[in-house]
């Protein structure tokens, strides 16, 4: 999703609409020559660095990330732009369309087929 340029140029403002993940991710992916502490990481991308930790954790399982003790490095630049990419659009479908509640979902589930549905079998 392109941004505007005055808020290209208001970095902070730019920061502070991408999540943690894409925050970290970003600058991983700006430094990819390089394996970083998570203090490090901390302290360039100005989060927390308990936040950090669940967020690098989190990125690992996703095999977003590597990390061999006690440094983290980005990982397949093109699984992290399809992942980012994803993330992306389902927000955007979340704001137009609402978010899904998967609790109807698991109702309609339980109550089986639909009755147009069964007509078709």
């Amino acid at each position: 999703m392109p941004i505007d340029i005055e808020t290209f140029e208001r970095e902070s403002e730019f920061d502070s609409e991408r999540t943690n993940a894409e925050r970290i991710l970003s600058f991983l992916l700006t430094n990819d020559d390089k394996a970083f502490r998570r203090q490090e990481i901390a302290d360039a991308t100005n989060i927390d660095p308990n936040a950090v930790s669940a967020v690098l954790s989190r990125l690992k399982e996703r095999n977003l990330v590597r990390h061999k003790p006690p440094y983290w490095a980005a990982d397949n630049r093109e699984r992290i732009r399809g992942a980012v990419d994803f993330s992306r659009s389902l927000e955007t479908l979340n704001e137009r369309l609402g978010t899904e509640d998967m609790d109807e979902w698991r109702d309609a589930a339980a109550d089986g087929p639909h009755p147009n549905e069964r007509e078709h079998e």
